[in-house]
């Protein structure tokens, strides 16, 4: 069974930048691979992907900023997040899918589709 692991969670002054990691247990070129997060009494939203094709898509709010990133030799996906806005506060999760789906999908299909990883926050004060 594929591990994913996350890293690179902090706090960041409005404006500033972080780096996200993503360690994948097996060849991350099997899998579908994206960046999800969840805030105080919200629901889990997709950020960004990379599809079985290595397209990325974002959502609407992080294009821009935002930029995700594979390396097949070291089986990690990496977000790079600039210009951060407090709206951007919330755990961050990475997530691996042998069937790949569109990420806006995902979470239609329950809490045991796809691998998971533990999550790191991301804080963002103004």
């Amino acid at each position: 069974q594929v591990e994913v692991v996350e890293s690179g969670g902090g706090s960041v002054q409005a404006g500033g930048s972080l780096r996200l990691s993503c360690s994948v247990s097996r060849d991350i070129g099997r899998y579908c691979m994206g960046w999800f997060r969840q805030s105080q009494g919200r629901e889990r939203e997709p950020v960004a992907g990379v599809d079985a094709h290595g397209a990325a898509s974002y959502v609407d709010s992080v294009k821009g900023r935002f930029t995700i990133s594979v390396d097949n030799a070291k089986n990690t996906l990496d977000l790079q997040m600039n210009s951060l806005k407090p709206e951007d506060t919330a755990m961050y999760y990475c997530a691996a899918f042998l069937v790949c789906v569109r990420m806006e999908d995902v979470s239609r299909l329950g809490p045991d589709f796809g691998t998971w990883g533990q999550g790191t926050q991301v804080t963002v004060s103004s």
